[in-house]
């Protein structure tokens, strides 16, 4: 790839892009150009990697020919109308900032801009990210397939309408912290009958991890998958029946539906 990538904000998200492109060597060092206000952090992938550590985002929007604005969405129209006047016609300005519409973008750096809209999630950490990605009219297929080949190196992703993004919010962005969740309360029920707390997160993790995997890798319905597990008169339908009384399935889908009136509501702001 040729292509000179820009990374303006290197926090974990944007230092996850930056060490998926690093490993996947589809880009040199020398072709990424990084701004944070902690300097530091450039000056360290300038000595292990010999990326361009420059000194403000308009250096990396000067240089780019794709940049990725990977800060926090309280920041990004500030960010977005510093670097507007540097910005090539053909550079693609990749956002990460959730609730944050294409509209909003394109009102700091022009409606001919070419502007991709990304929501990731957090184990873009460890490579395993899922990403939407959505460009406005202006980004071509090709360029379209570069952006999407970046974002591969993270994880997956799927080119989603800007509409269906608040959705995307409630499967995947913020669903993680719901997993999370669901991992931490079986490892308690597995250190209440008496496994060590270690041993209990091990487990946990382990079968939503490769539940979930077995999911992608056969295409079943998820309901077939758990009919599997549950034996008749076994173990596992007792603890079916105790999630259905107390409203689990109700539960999860009413705090998915939270995570997207507050993307929307956000993104009216």
């Amino acid at each position: 790839m040729e292509q000179r990538i820009g990374i303006i904000g290197l926090g974990n998200m944007g230092n996850a892009i930056l060490q998926g492109i690093l490993t996947s060597n589809i880009v040199q060092g020398n072709q990424i150009y990084v701004y944070d206000p902690h300097l530091e952090k450039g000056q360290a992938l300038n000595a292990s990697h010999a990326i361009n550590n420059l000194a403000s985002a308009r250096d990396v929007a000067r240089e780019s020919d794709l940049v990725f604005i990977a800060v926090k969405p309280n920041v990004i129209v500030d960010v977005l109308n510093d670097i507007q006047k540097e910005l090539k016609k053909n550079t693609i300005v990749i956002s990460i900032a959730a609730g944050v519409t294409i509209k909003t973008i394109a009102k700091c750096v022009g409606y001919e801009q070419k502007i991709v809209r990304v929501m990731p999630n957090t184990p873009a950490l460890v490579n395993a990210a899922m990403c939407s990605i959505t460009p406005n009219t202006e980004v071509t297929d090709d360029e379209l397939s570069i952006v999407q080949r970046l974002l591969n190196c993270i994880g997956e992703t799927e080119v989603v309408p800007e509409y269906l993004i608040d959705a995307v919010i409630g499967a995947s962005g913020s669903s993680p912290a719901f997993v999370f969740m669901f991992i931490e309360a079986l490892a308690d029920g597995a250190v209440k009958a008496g496994l060590s707390r270690k041993q209990a997160y091990k487990f946990a993790a382990q079968a939503v991890m490769g539940s979930a995997k077995l999911l992608l890798a056969t295409g079943k319905h998820p309901g077939e998958l758990k009919d599997m597990v549950c034996s008749p008169a076994g173990t596992t339908i007792e603890g079916v029946q105790m999630l259905e009384e107390k409203g689990f399935r109700a539960a999860v889908i009413d705090a998915v539906e939270a995570t997207i009136n507050k993307s929307k509501a956000l993104a009216e702001k």
